[in-house]
C-alpha cells in the first residue's frame, strides 16, 4: 500500500502495509533515527513525534492513521548548526544523560508549548507523564522546558498568539 503524508515539511510517499507502525517507517524507510524504539507498547514515550501538532507515540500509530497528515520528528525542529528553541534549551540545561528519551521529551515539549505557550508547571508535568527517563534527569528536563517556554514567549511579539 502507498501512503502519502508530509514529513518535516516535505511530501513523502512510502510503500508499506497500513498496519506498519509509523516508527518503523521513520527509522527504516526514511532513515530518521531520532524517534527511538523503547518499549513498542506506547508506555515509554521515546518514540514520540508530532502529528498535526499533537504528540503521538509513533510505535502505536499505524500508517493507516497517518495518511495525508503532517508529521514532525525531532530532526524537523532544527539542525546541528541551528537547533530549534526547545533543542537549544535542552542543550543549555544539559538535560540529556544517556539521551535515549530526549527526542521524545523534546517532541512532547514542542507539542505542549505549541498548544499552550504559557504552560504552567503542573500542565507540563502532567503532559510529560507519558515519557520516561531512567537516568533521572527530570529536574534538568523541567528546567529546559521552562527555558524553552520563556525563550519562545520572548520571541513572540506582544499580543500575538
Amino acid at each position: 500500500m502507498t501512503t502519502r503524508f508530509t514529513l518535516n515539511g516535505q511530501e513523502v510517499e512510502v510503500q508499506a502495509t497500513e498496519e506498519t507502525p509509523l516508527l518503523y517507517v521513520l527509522r527504516g524507510e526514511m532513515g530518521l533515527n531520532g524517534a527511538k524504539y523503547g518499549c513498542g507498547l506506547g508506555q515509554c514515550g521515546s518514540c514520540t513525534v508530532m502529528v498535526d501538532g499533537e504528540a503521538v507515540l509513533s510505535c502505536m500509530a499505524p500508517l493507516l492513521t497517518i495518511a495525508g497528515r503532517d508529521v514532525v520528528t525531532v530532526e524537523g525542529l532544527g539542525t546541528l548548526e541551528e537547533p530549534g528553541p526547545v533543542q537549544r534549551a535542552f542543550i543549555a540545561e544539559q538535560a540529556a544523560q544517556c539521551g535515549y528519551c530526549i527526542p521524545g521529551m523534546i517532541m512532547r515539549t514542542q507539542a505542549i508549548l505549541t498548544a499552550n505557550p504559557q504552560a504552567e508547571e503542573d500542565e507540563i508535568r502532567q503532559a510529560l507523564e507519558f515519557n520516561l527517563c531512567r537516568c533521572g534527569t527530570h529536574m534538568r528536563i523541567l528546567r529546559a522546558i521552562r527555558r524553552a517556554r520563556d525563550e519562545m514567549q520572548a520571541a513572540t511579539p506582544e499580543g500575538a498568539t
